[in-house]
């Protein structure tokens, strides 16, 4: 029996049921006010804010455009009890709910937060956050120790800006799970392993001199893990400085209050761990430049020492010389004797200055080997020297070949500009249609972006 098609049921299109909905939505609900905690704030380049409010048991996508989001008196942040206002509608792209915020206010504290500031109230009681309690960094540890999940991407910042800056220091990892149930246990567990490191009699490294807890950002849920009182107490107990960097610039745990000191993210906490190599590579060279020019001048020094020394032994030869001569013409004089005992005494005169004139060749030969001597050290500490200037400038030339940004486009990069050569390093600086320059090893690219 054949269907009637006017009873067969309309075949919608995706995008005309999304608009449907929306229509529905905005017909049935806008604009309308919604009460709920808020979770996974975070805030674009652009300025557009992306976050969602939630109660015990639902949860609602929101946008906040960059003019509504200008409007706030306040930082929303997770956790935090909001009223926002604003118009339901569906996001086509992903047939998602969504609630485009017009405007928020605060309604209170949420249930979280309200929970982490008793436990911040009862801690600081206590004493756990008490400056006087901080210790400071060391400039050179000799060993860096690490507690982060292993597959995270903050074990990769902490090792990259390590490498980057101090790559002659050790550094050893602990793994814990960074997020979820049982996560908090493992990280004291994680620290408490980390702590054994720390013995000056360690068998397997240089002792460990400064500790880095760290993890990547998210919502309030994701990082309630670090404000785990026992976490806290563990962390207090550090036998040497510890170092939080949790989440981005904007979170805050307990952990962070805590610790020793807080980095605003993972990266500079390994960059606060230890001085720079280049600090210590510059200081260096300054050293070196005080030691040529001291040398130099003990050198001048020495070498007008070595000429009074000289002039000094030539006087005094002289004078000793004229002094023998006068006590020989004196002896003369006063020899009045019969020939025999003339000549007997001519004889020892001649003995006499013979002995003299080989003692003042003795000392005028010992004299010029001291002299000789000292030139020759004079010559090995020039050459030396420039020998080690040198291997300076050796050393310099490959560092700055290192840092060469084209062997970086050489390993596959690229760097991405628009058509007045910006910098695009975000996604949201990305349009449809937008021309893109690509600048490779050999060359530049074209680009169009297509969605």
């Amino acid at each position: 029996m054949p269907v009637n098609d006017d009873l067969k049921p309309r075949a919608w299109t995706v995008s005309a049921l999304c608009r449907a909905m929306a229509d529905t939505l905005d017909a049935q609900f806008n604009p309308v006010t919604v009460r709920g905690e808020v979770t996974g704030f975070s805030r674009a380049a652009s300025g557009h804010c992306y976050f969602s409010i939630k109660d015990d048991t639902g949860q609602i996508r929101c946008a906040m455009f960059r003019r509504a989001a200008s409007l706030m008196d306040f930082a929303p942040r997770d956790g935090e009890l909001v009223e926002v206002r604003g118009r339901l509608g569906v996001y086509e792209a992903r047939g998602d709910l969504q609630l485009i915020v017009e405007s928020m206010e605060r309604a209170g504290q949420g249930a979280l937060f309200e929970q982490f500031l008793r436990l911040k109230a009862k801690l600081e009681a206590e004493g756990l956050f008490d400056p006087a309690h901080k210790r400071d960094l060391p400039v050179q540890p000799r060993a860096i120790g690490v507690v982060t999940s292993l597959g995270a991407a903050a074990w990769h910042d902490v090792m990259t800006a390590l490498q980057r800056r101090v790559p002659h220091i050790p550094v050893l990892m602990a793994p814990a799970l960074v997020q979820g149930a049982g996560a908090a246990a493992t990280l004291v567990q994680a620290l408490q392993n980390m702590f054994a490191l720390t013995a000056e009699d360690n068998p397997l490294s240089p002792p460990v001199d400064v500790i880095l807890l760290v993890r990547g950002g998210g919502s309030m849920e994701d990082l309630w893990s670090f404000n785990d009182e026992n976490l806290a107490r563990v962390i207090a107990q550090s036998p040497v400085p510890l170092i939080c960097g949790v989440g981005h610039e904007t979170d805050f745990t307990i952990a962070d209050f805590v610790a020793d000191v807080r980095a605003p993210t993972p990266t500079a906490a390994a960059e606060m761990a230890a001085t720079d190599r280049g600090v210590g590579l510059e200081a260096l060279s300054v050293l070196e430049h005080r030691l040529s020019r001291g040398l130099l001048r003990q050198q001048d020094r020495q070498a007008q020492r070595l000429d009074s020394v000289a002039a000094r032994l030539g006087v005094g030869l002289v004078r000793q010389q004229d002094r023998q001569s006068q006590r020989l013409s004196a002896i003369s004089t006063r020899l009045s004797r019969p020939q025999a005992v003339l000549g007997e005494h001519r004889q020892w005169l001649d003995q006499l200055s013979h002995r003299l004139q080989a003692g003042a060749q003795t000392q005028l030969t010992a004299s010029g080997h001291q002299q000789a001597r000292l030139n020759d050290r004079l010559g090995f500490s020039r050459a030396q020297q420039v020998q080690q200037r040198a291997q300076r400038l050796e050393r310099a030339a490959l560092r700055l070949s290192s840092v060469d940004p084209h062997r970086v486009l050489e390993r596959g990069y690229a760097w991405l500009s628009d058509d007045k050569g910006q910098a695009l390093t975000h996604a949201g600086q990305f349009e449809p249609g937008q021309s893109v320059q690509a600048t490779l090893s050999d060359g530049v690219v074209p680009l169009t972006v297509s969605r």
